[in-house]
C-alpha cells in the first residue's frame, strides 16, 4: 500500500503542478498580449515531419507533432530567425516578425522525404528529453503514439547517456513491467540474457525490426533507442522470435550528413575499462553517401574469486540517397565476447526444498565455482541491406534483406544442489559447446498513405520469408566433481580447463568402447532446419479526424524440415513438420483531446510453433499438434500534454494462452502410459502505468509500475494453479528523476537518481519442491555530470545501498554488489 501511495504522489503530483502552472500563463498572455507562430511542417512527400525541432535560437523551441503541426507563442513583438533543424543540423531558416495580440503562420517544407526521416529520433530544443514517443516497430509504419491502439516505451540513448549505461540490461530498468529473469549463459538454447514482461519470457531478438538474436550480450554503443512493444505481437511478427508478452526492438544508430562524432572511456570498480566511439558524416561533397561507425572494447571482471567478461564490438553503416525516390543502406555489426559462464546454481528439482530463500543456503556468495581459463567465445555477425524507393506520393516500397551467425564455442558450466538431506554439495557440471545458428530474412513490404471516399488510410502490405539453421557439435555434459557450497573444500580448486578436457575425453573412450551401452556418453552432432513464409496486411483508417481504427491480418506457413543426425546419417523419426498460422490484430482509438488525449483498445493475437514428440509405443494417441495461440485484450488511456512537457499512459490487459502442451497419465487397453496433450491453458492479467514529465525546466522524470497476475489454468498437476517461474515478480516499479542547471556559468551541471523496486520471484513453484523465493529488493542508482558541447563527465554509483540480490529462473545467479564508475566524453 506504501508503494502504490509512493507511486500516485510521483505520478499526479506533476498534474497538479502543470494545471497551476498553465493557469498563471493564460492570465500571463491576457495581460501581455503577446504574439504567436503557428504552422506546419512537411517533408517532400508531403508528410507531418514528426518530431523535427523548430526553434527562435535562445528565446523559445518547439517540437513538430505528429500532423505536422507547431506553436510557438507569447512571443515578444519584434523581428526573428525562424530555424528547422534535426539532428543539431539547420536544415531551413526564415525571418518572421511577430506582432503583439496576433498569430503569424509559417510554413516549411523540407527536403528529406518521410522515410529519411523516419529512423531519426530528435529530442532538439525539447526540455521533455527522455519522451521519443516515436517507434515504426510497433505498427511497421509511421504512426504517431496517439494514433496506435498499443503500449509501447521507447528508451533513448539520451538516457542511457545520463545513466551511463555498460549493459545492455541496464537500461531496461527504465521502462515499466520488465525484468532480467535470466544472465546470458552463451549456449544455442536461451543463451542470451531473458526478461520477462507481461508475465512471459522474452529476449531482446530484434535490430531495426528484423530478427537479429545472440548466444552474447548487446553493446550499447550502436543503439539510437530501445523499444519495448507490449502484448503478443505475432501479426506483425510472427512466431519465431516473438514472445507473448512482447518484443524488444533496438533501433540502431543511422548515417547523418553532418560531420560529428563522440570517443568515451569508461573505469570502474571490478576492473572495468570501457571505450567507445561513435563517428558520423557524409563521405562525397555532395552528401548523397552517408557513413557512420560505432566501436566498443569493454573488460571487466567478476566480484567473485574467477570470472571475467571481454568484448570487442563495431558497427559500420552506410546510406546512399541515389535520387530523391531511391534509398539504398547496409550496415552490419560484428560482436565478439569472450567470459566465463554467468555464475548459477540449480535448484534440486527431485524433492521439497530445505531451504527455501537464498539466504537460507548459507551459500559464500563470492566464490566463483570455477577458473579463468575455463572460457566461453559468442562471435555475432549481422549484415543487412535495404532499398527504399518512392513508387509515388501515396506508395513506397521496402526491400530488405538481413542475415544473422550466431556462435557458441567453449565451456559452459554450472552447478547442480545435490543430496537428500542437506543443500550444502553442489554438482560441478560442464560441456564443450561447439554451435553455429544462422537466420536469412527477406522482407518485402508496400507503405501506403492515401485517401479512399475522403477517409485516410495508412496501409502496409508485406511478405517476410525467414530460414533458420542450427548446427551442433556438442560434448556429452560432464559431472566433473561435487564440492561444498559453505565451507572450505580441497576439490573446490581441481577445476581447471585441463581437468575438464581430461574429463571428456574419458567419456569419449567410454562412448567408443561400446556405443550402445554408454550411449549417453555420445557427442551431439546434429543439425535442423527450418523455413517460414508469411504475407501480412495492416491498415489504420482514419474515420474522423479523432477516431482510427487498425486491422491487421497474418498468415504464417512454418516448415521445420527435421533435425539430421550425423552419426546415423538420416533425419531423426517426426522432427519434420508443417504447421499453419493466421494471426489477427485489431484496434480502435478515439483521440478525446485532439493531439492531447486518446483513449484506446485492441485485441491481438500471438502464436507459437510446436514440435512433434514420440507418443508411448501402442498408446495410440498421436504426437503432431498445432500451434499455440496467445489473445490479449486491452485498454488504456495516452496523455500528450502542456506542448509535450508531459507523456502519461495507462493501461489494463488479459492475456489467455491455449493449445499449451503437458504430460498427463492415462490407462489405455489396462496399461499407464505417460503421454504429452495439448489442452493446458495459462491466464496473465494487469496494470501498467508510465509517466515521463519536463515540470521545469532543467527538471526531467520518468515513473512507471507495473502489477500482472500469471497463473497457469490447466497444466500438470505439479504446475496446475500455480505462478510460473517465468513470469517474473508480480510488482515491478521505476523511477529516474534527474536535474540539469538550464543556464548561467554552470550550465550542464547536473545529477540523477533512479529508485527500482523488485518485489519477490518465485523462481521455482512446483508440487513437489515447494517454493522457492527470490527476496524483494530496491535498487537505487545515483550519477553526478557535468554536460557541455565540447565534453562529457561523469560519474555513477550503481546498487547504492550494496543489496545482494539474485536473477534465474529455477537457477540462482548472483548479481553485482555496489559499483562506482566514472566516464570522460570527447564530442566533435
Amino acid at each position: 500500500m506504501k508503494l502504490l501511495l509512493l507511486m500516485g504522489s510521483v505520478l499526479f503530483l506533476p498534474l497538479m503542478g502543470y494545471a497551476s502552472h498553465y493557469k498563471l500563463i493564460e492570465r500571463n498572455v491576457t495581460m501581455t498580449d503577446k504574439g504567436s507562430i503557428k504552422g506546419t511542417v512537411k517533408t517532400s512527400d508531403g508528410r507531418p515531419a514528426e518530431f523535427v525541432t523548430i526553434a527562435i535560437k535562445g528565446v523559445k523551441s518547439a517540437q513538430v507533432d505528429a500532423k505536422g503541426n507547431y506553436l510557438l507563442k507569447d512571443l515578444e513583438s519584434g523581428t526573428y530567425k525562424l530555424i528547422v533543424s534535426f539532428i543539431g543540423r539547420i536544415v531551413q531558416q526564415k525571418e518572421i516578425t511577430v506582432v503583439a495580440g496576433e498569430t503569424t503562420t509559417v510554413d516549411f517544407e523540407l527536403s528529406e522525404n518521410n522515410e529519411q526521416l523516419e529512423e531519426v529520433v530528435v529530442n532538439g530544443g525539447s526540455t521533455n528529453k527522455f519522451a521519443v514517443k516515436r517507434t515504426t516497430t510497433a505498427a511497421k509504419m509511421p504512426l504517431g503514439n496517439l494514433e496506435n491502439p498499443q503500449i509501447y516505451t521507447t528508451i533513448p540513448k539520451t538516457l542511457l547517456a545520463e545513466q551511463m549505461v555498460t549493459e545492455f540490461s541496464m537500461a531496461l530498468k527504465n521502462s515499466p513491467g520488465i525484468y532480467k529473469v535470466q544472465g546470458s549463459r552463451g549456449i544455442n538454447a536461451d543463451g542470451a540474457s531473458s526478461y520477462t514482461m507481461r508475465g512471459f519470457r522474452t529476449e531482446a531478438s530484434l535490430v531495426d525490426g528484423i530478427p537479429s538474436q545472440t548466444n552474447g550480450e548487446i553493446d550499447p554503443v550502436n543503439v539510437e533507442r530501445v523499444e519495448l512493444v507490449k502484448g503478443p505481437s505475432g501479426t506483425l511478427y510472427g512466431g519465431a522470435v516473438v514472445a507473448f508478452g512482447g518484443l524488444i526492438n533496438i533501433a540502431t544508430k543511422k548515417p547523418v550528413d553532418t560531420l560529428g562524432g563522440e570517443l568515451n572511456y569508461t573505469t570502474g570498480s571490478y576492473g572495468l575499462n570501457r571505450i567507445s566511439a561513435d563517428v558520423y558524416g557524409p563521405v562525397n561533397k555532395d552528401k548523397k553517401l552517408l557513413f557512420r561507425m560505432s566501436a566498443a572494447y569493454q573488460n571487466q571482471n567478476s566480484f567473485q574469486d574467477a570470472g571475467f567478461k571481454k568484448s570487442v564490438f563495431a558497427a559500420p553503416a552506410f546510406e546512399y540517397r541515389v535520387n530523391e525516390k531511391l534509398t539504398l543502406n547496409l550496415n552490419a555489426s560484428f560482436y565478439e565476447s569472450k567470459g566465463t559462464s554467468t555464475p548459477s546454481i540449480f535448484l534440486n528439482r527431485a524433492r521439497k526444498f530445505i531451504a527455501t530463500t537464498p539466504e537460507e543456503l548459507n551459500f559464500d556468495w563470492k566464490r566463483s565455482f570455477t577458473s579463468n581459463d575455463i572460457v566461453m567465445k559468442n562471435p555475432t555477425v549481422n549484415a543487412r541491406a535495404q532499398v527504399t524507393y518512392k513508387i509515388s506520393d501515396q506508395w513506397t516500397s521496402q526491400s530488405i534483406y538481413s542475415s544473422n551467425s550466431r556462435k557458441s564455442d567453449g565451456f559452459y558450466q554450472y552447478q547442480f544442489i545435490r543430496g537428500t538431506a542437506s543443500d550444502e554439495m553442489l554438482e560441478r557440471n560442464v560441456s564443450l559447446q561447439n554451435t553455429v545458428n544462422t537466420a536469412t530474412d527477406i522482407q518485402q513490404n508496400f507503405i501506403g498513405d492515401f485517401k479512399i471516399a475522403g477517409l485516410r488510410n495508412r496501409l502496409i502490405v508485406g511478405l517476410d520469408y525467414l530460414n533458420q539453421t542450427i548446427n551442433n557439435n556438442n560434448s556429452p555434459y560432464l559431472v566433473f566433481d561435487n564440492t561444498s557450497g559453505i565451507t572450505a573444500d580441497p576439490n573446490y580448486i581441481r577445476i581447471s580447463r585441463l581437468a575438464i578436457e581430461a574429463g571428456l575425453d574419458s567419456l569419449d573412450r567410454l562412448y567408443k568402447l561400446d556405443p550402445i551401452k554408454n550411449g549417453k556418453y555420445a557427442p551431439g552432432k546434429n543439425n535442423t532446419k527450418s523455413n517460414i513464409y508469411s504475407a501480412y496486411a495492416s491498415n489504420v483508417l482514419n474515420v474522423t479526424d479523432k477516431l482510427a481504427a487498425m486491422l491487421s491480418l497474418r498468415i504464417d506457413r512454418f516448415h521445420n524440415r527435421g533435425t539430421y543426425n550425423q552419426a546415423t546419417a538420416k533425419l531423426v523419426d517426426s522432427s519434420s513438420y508443417l504447421q499453419t498460422s493466421v494471426s489477427p490484430k485489431l484496434g480502435l482509438v478515439y483521440q478525446v483531446l485532439k493531439d492531447k488525449v486518446s483513449l484506446f483498445g485492441n485485441y491481438m493475437n500471438g502464436f507459437s510453433y510446436v514440435a512433434p514428440v514420440t507418443q508411448p509405443p501402442h498408446s495410440n494417441v498421436s504426437g503432431t499438434f498445432k500451434p499455440q495461440q496467445a489473445n490479449q485484450l486491452e485498454a488504456g488511456v495516452k496523455m500528450e500534454l502542456f506542448e509535450g512537457k508531459l507523456s502519461f499512459t495507462a493501461s489494463a490487459y488479459n492475456i489467455s494462452v491455449k493449445d499449451m502442451t503437458r504430460v498427463e497419465e492415462v490407462t489405455i487397453g489396462g496399461a499407464n502410459y505417460m503421454i504429452t496433450v495439448q489442452n493446458g491453458t495459462q491466464k496473465s492479467k494487469g496494470v501498467e502505468l508510465e509517466l515521463i514529465t519536463n515540470p521545469i525546466e532543467g527538471l526531467n522524470i520518468i515513473a512507471g509500475y507495473s502489477y500482472n497476475d500469471s497463473k497457469l489454468i490447466k497444466s500438470t498437476p505439479q504446475t496446475e494453479g500455480r505462478r510460473p517461474p517465468s513470469a517474473g515478480p508480480a510488482t515491478l516499479i521505476n523511477s529516474w528523476i534527474s536535474y540539469a542547471i538550464p543556464h548561467g556559468n554552470l550550465k550542464g551541471l547536473g545529477m540523477g537518481t533512479g529508485i527500482n523496486f523488485i518485489d519477490k520471484h518465485r523462481t521455482s513453484n512446483t508440487l513437489t519442491t515447494g517454493v522457492f523465493t527470490l527476496p524483494s529488493y530496491i535498487m537505487a542508482t545515483a550519477t553526478v555530470f557535468y554536460d557541455k558541447p565540447q565534453y562529457r563527465i561523469g560519474v555513477k554509483v550503481d546498487n547504492l545501498a550494496d543489496e545482494k540480490y539474485f536473477a534465474g529462473q529455477g537457477v540462482l545467479t548472483p548479481q553485482m554488489p555496489r559499483t562506482v564508475a566514472a566516464s570522460f566524453t570527447f564530442k566533435f
